[in-house]
């Protein structure tokens, strides 16, 4: 069994990916275009995190709106910023560059 296929609990048939499935980027095109894909990237750890804009600029030691600049992609993230981010996150910094 390839590492795509799991076994459905159901009926115990192999399944794969669905051939209709899409790339999460072409899903989420309406909201990349609203908040920028970085800016996406951080409202989503945020939110998994439950975090509030204000909670998030304090655990990294930024004005509130500096976090809603970042969302809408109107502040730009740099490698300093990124590595407070990817440590609150728990992911590699990198992703927000």
């Amino acid at each position: 069994m390839s590492a795509h296929t799991k076994m459905h609990p159901t009926n115990k048939q192999p399944r794969t990916q669905k051939e209709d499935s899409i790339p999460w980027r072409e899903a989420s095109k309406d909201l990349i275009a609203k908040y920028t894909e970085t800016g996406m990237l951080v409202r989503g750890g945020r939110h998994k995190a439950g975090l509030t804009q204000k909670e998030l600029a304090q655990e990294i030691g930024v004005l509130p709106h500096h976090i809603s600049e970042m969302e809408h992609g109107k502040r730009p993230i740099g490698k300093k910023m990124a590595q407070k981010l990817g440590k609150i996150f728990n992911v590699d910094y990198r992703v927000f560059l």
